[in-house]
């Protein structure tokens, strides 16, 4: 043990301070997109169909026409199948869901918070889905997460056995951590599924739809309102993104394509509680991206190459000091999003975190992606190379795989 201890004392003695631990976007990241504080003037208060944005009836609840329309080709739907709200598809998620307990959605019997609802996810999964869900009372029912999107074997399964099962949350495309996208074949088995519960609906969370790394190399997201539709469930999905990590995180815009019916009935709950989303932030919006050198699918690109080079160093350091051979350890090599997924070989992945803390560099906790935080296997660690330079991005991860080398040579030790 004394050569892995060495080379991980090695480290902790340089007093580190990196942090791999939230998914967040680099200050280059945002810097793409500064002229969108530029995009709308003082004179230009009126949108192209002649809407005064400063005013409550501007474009409705369900948002102004123009962000319907451009996200609406973004989703891949109809402006009539889109509605934008405010910054965070997670606030958009939290109103469906709670409007869903209350009353119910489209074609509910009753409100399913007298049902005891449970829902499925999928794990390795994403923890603020999961602090949601249990928050608003749900029980989690969990599924894996395979190289071509969930289990849905399993998902049919629970699905059929109980009325309680009200649906699947998840990440569709490039999803979090592992960066796995669903097949056109399972979403297809998804949008047709026989469920017990006549209301079983697909709450998916395309927050990654657009952030593809490589320009010739990418996962093409499915589309779960029309497949849906043409097995006869035209209500069953409400397929959510934002512009979180495609302009600015902290202000942008969140929105859920789903069947026209579910938009109005959408748009009606949150009309008793508000006038209307941020109208002016929607037509910032609009007149940047539609401005923007290729648009949407430009400004995308730019991302990638301030990304992808971050993805391309993990492998790169992981793969010279681990080896590919899964001795010690395995990690995804993901098209796109903004995480990938590292497993240890033996059930040290705790430890990893901890001995990574102690040595300056901050990870995601052990288990967070699973329900309660709790990793039954302890071996499942979320990496986020997104925010820290290259550089940093570089020795952080040689401290990680220092750290996986002593784990697991203490652990062989103590367990023979």
């Amino acid at each position: 043990m004394t050569g892995a201890r060495d080379r991980y004392e090695a480290f902790k003695a340089r007093g580190l301070k990196l942090n791999m631990q939230r998914g967040q976007p680099s200050d280059a990241d945002f810097d793409l997109s500064n002229d969108l504080l530029n995009a709308v003037g003082p004179h230009d208060t009126l949108t192209a169909g002649g809407q005064d944005i400063r005013n409550y009836s501007a474009g409705g609840v369900a948002g102004l026409p123009e962000a319907r329309e451009l996200f609406g080709r973004m989703m891949d739907v109809t402006a009539d199948q889109m509605l934008v709200w405010n910054n965070a598809s997670l606030e958009v998620q939290g109103h469906v869901l709670t409007w869903a307990l209350l009353k119910g959605l489209p074609g509910s019997t009753s409100p399913w918070a007298a049902q005891r609802p449970q829902l499925i996810v999928t794990t390795p999964g994403y923890d603020r889905h999961f602090l949601l869900l249990q928050t608003l009372g749900f029980e989690l029912l969990t599924v894996e997460m395979q190289a071509d999107g969930p289990d849905v074997d399993a998902v049919e399964r629970l699905a059929a056995g109980s009325d309680r099962v009200k649906g699947v949350l998840f990440v569709p495309t490039y999803s979090n951590p592992g960066g796995e996208t669903v097949s056109v074949q399972k979403a297809r088995r998804l949008a047709a599924l026989k469920a017990a519960a006549p209301d079983f609906t697909i709450f998916a969370d395309d927050a990654y739809r657009v952030h593809h790394l490589y320009a010739q190399d990418r996962d093409e997201a499915v589309n779960f309102v029309a497949l849906c539709a043409e097995a006869g469930h035209p209500d069953r999905a409400f397929v959510f993104a934002s512009t979180s990590k495609i302009t600015f995180a902290g202000a942008g815009l969140g929105f859920v394509a789903s069947s026209a019916a579910n938009v109005k009935a959408v748009g009606a709950w949150l009309n008793a509680q508000s006038i209307g989303p941020n109208k002016v932030e929607q037509w910032r919006h609009v007149r940047f991206l539609e401005g923007y050198p290729g648009g949407v699918e430009g400004l995308m690109a730019r991302h990638a190459e301030i990304i992808a080079p971050k993805f391309a160093a993990v492998d790169e350091v992981l793969s010279a000091a681990l080896g590919r051979g899964g001795e010690l350890a395995t990690w995804g090599t993901p098209k796109g999003g903004y995480f990938i997924s590292l497993d240890t070989t033996l059930p040290v992945a705790r430890r990893v975190v901890q001995l990574a803390g102690e040595a300056g560099v901050s990870l995601t906790p052990a288990g967070a992606t699973y329900p309660g935080g709790l990793d039954p296997h302890d071996r499942n660690i979320r990496l986020a190379p997104t925010r820290p330079p290259v550089e940093e991005v570089r020795e952080a991860m040689e401290v990680v795989a220092a750290c996986i080398q002593l784990a697991s040579e203490e652990y062989r030790a103590a367990n023979g």
